[in-house]
């Protein structure tokens, strides 16, 4: 892959286009929604659906490639892609001053802590150790944020979808708590935040999506990135498109994802049953649901966020931060 350098003293004109042409239409995409939220003109769609998670063009004049507000000079959507040419290099440098070096294996951290939830119940909830949910239970308790951007899952849970949204209280972060492995874009949820006039945001995401942030303040990609105070990144190899429950789960396994309780990654997709079954599948039979923006992924260690949080294969007390 080639990266084009683009010199500070460049005047950036990079547009939809571009922005087509290099990423989403090369697998680079990831489906974070940072272009999506960024666009001042509402001209970029996104569908959270099973087998898509990508941004388009909605007008029609020059089609789905091209931009008449790009044309106009409006570059807003590469200046916030976390996957648009050097953008890397530009994240590094605007959170660190410097670019990763090579033997910096989880990006550049002050501090490598092993930790969990000391509630019990935010423990009970949290995936491994509980600890985002007791992170952000404390943030808005403490007045320091608004709300979190997460995800939930739609309806009773039993669906196991999973939906970009917002959570104000410690019963909304009790129930977006758990993971998915399915993907969520949860930059999306920005909108109904700056419609319920809420300012002070976190965002919980994996590691394309905090890549956003950083990649959008130092390109300044406008006013979208302001809201956003805390920065907590997800450790994650990949994600499935949501065909692999009736693909595989349930066609080669016969495990329905209305009967799933809890899921994890720990060497292997280990499901747990509502009949209180436990059932391990090799990864390498799920790898042909892995999305395509995954494939390509630099980052498992989210390493543009504040907190960066990975569970240790060592120990079921807590996820490393």
């Amino acid at each position: 892959m080639t990266i084009t350098d683009v010199p500070a003293t460049t005047r950036w004109t990079a547009q939809w286009k571009e922005l087509y042409e290099e990423v989403i239409n090369t697998g680079l995409c990831t489906g974070c929604a940072g272009c999506v939220i960024a666009c001042p003109h509402d001209v970029i769609g996104y569908e959270h659906e099973e087998g898509k998670y990508k941004p388009f063009h909605l007008e029609e004049e020059l089609g789905l490639t091209n931009c008449g507000h790009g044309e106009k000079g409006c570059t807003s959507c590469t200046r916030a892609c976390p996957r648009f040419r050097n953008w890397e290099q530009d994240a590094d440098e605007h959170l660190f001053g410097q670019t990763r070096k090579d033997d910096q294996m989880y990006g550049q951290y002050r501090q490598l802590l092993l930790v969990r939830a000391a509630d019990d119940e935010t423990h009970k909830k949290g995936q491994d150790g509980g600890f985002v949910g007791a992170m952000l239970i404390w943030l808005l308790q403490h007045d320091y944020i608004d709300a979190a951007l997460t995800s939930f899952l739609e309806g009773d849970g039993t669906s196991w979808k999973a939906k970009p949204g917002i959570a104000r209280t410690r019963e909304e972060v009790l129930a977006s708590s758990g993971s998915r492995y399915t993907y969520s874009a949860n930059t999306l949820a920005i909108k109904e935040a700056a419609e319920a006039g809420l300012q002070r945001i976190a965002l919980v995401g994996m590691s394309c999506q905090s890549s956003v942030l950083p990649v959008m303040w130092t390109r300044k990609a406008g006013k979208i990135g302001k809201p956003f105070l805390f920065n907590i990144g997800l450790l994650c190899s990949k994600t499935f498109d949501d065909a692999i429950f009736e693909e595989l789960f349930l066609a080669k396994y016969g495990l329905r994802k209305e009967d799933m309780v809890k899921m994890n990654i720990k060497g292997a997709f280990q499901i747990w049953m509502r009949d209180g079954s436990f059932h391990e599948i090799d990864l390498k039979e799920c790898h042909q649901w892995t999305r395509e923006g995954c494939k390509m992924c630099p980052d498992f260690a989210a390493e543009h966020a504040d907190i960066q949080l990975a569970v240790s294969a060592r120990t079921t007390t807590g996820p490393y931060v």
